[in-house]
């Protein structure tokens, strides 16, 4: 489950922090009260795991790294190709006036970029928020009708705990494996 190198492992936890804490973000955009100091909480969790893995990181940068020209290249072109499937359903859902329908998509798009991603890194503890992340996906929409909660705030909580355990786990693996 962990990573080959240090440095990809502690980089890890910086990007999902990161995106954690912007999912976790994206979940206040209209939650059920109860739900707005934890998801507070969890954006600092994640932005704090960010920045430790950072540091960490940092101090390792000139270690190894699954990252050479073969996996780079690999690696753009997925996100390449996610970021053009993100922003096309997303305008798609903006022109058929069903906009609150994007954070579910978007999660969509994210957890199955992540199945190529664990690959070509060779880091299989990927696959655990790449499966996480588009299960919440294709039950968000219909958990948030039968809920009466908005569709961001499901996709966000869901997609942000995944990430930020998934960061933590990684910056603890950083810190303990090596």
């Amino acid at each position: 489950m962990t990573a080959y190198y240090l440095r990809d492992a502690a980089a890890t936890a910086v990007v999902f922090g990161i995106f954690a804490s912007s999912w976790l973000g994206w979940a206040q955009e209209s939650p059920p009260k109860s739900w707005r100091v934890p998801l507070g909480v969890g954006s600092v969790l994640a932005l704090l795991t960010a920045v430790a893995g950072g540091l960490l990181t940092w101090r390792h940068w000139s270690g190894g790294t699954a990252f050479d020209d073969g996996t780079s290249r690999s690696f753009g072109i997925v996100v390449g190709i996610e970021f053009a499937a993100a922003a096309l359903g997303a305008g798609l859902l903006v022109l058929r006036r069903r906009a609150e329908f994007m954070s579910a998509w978007i999660a969509f798009v994210v957890g199955v970029h992540l199945f190529p991603v664990a690959v070509i890194i060779d880091y299989p503890l990927i696959h655990a928020p790449a499966m996480l992340i588009t299960l919440v996906a294709v039950v968000a929409v219909p958990v948030a009708r039968a809920r009466s909660v908005s569709v961001s705030a499901i996709t966000g909580l869901g997609s942000g705990v995944s990430l930020v355990a998934t960061a933590l786990t990684s910056l603890t693996l950083a810190l303990t494996a090596y």
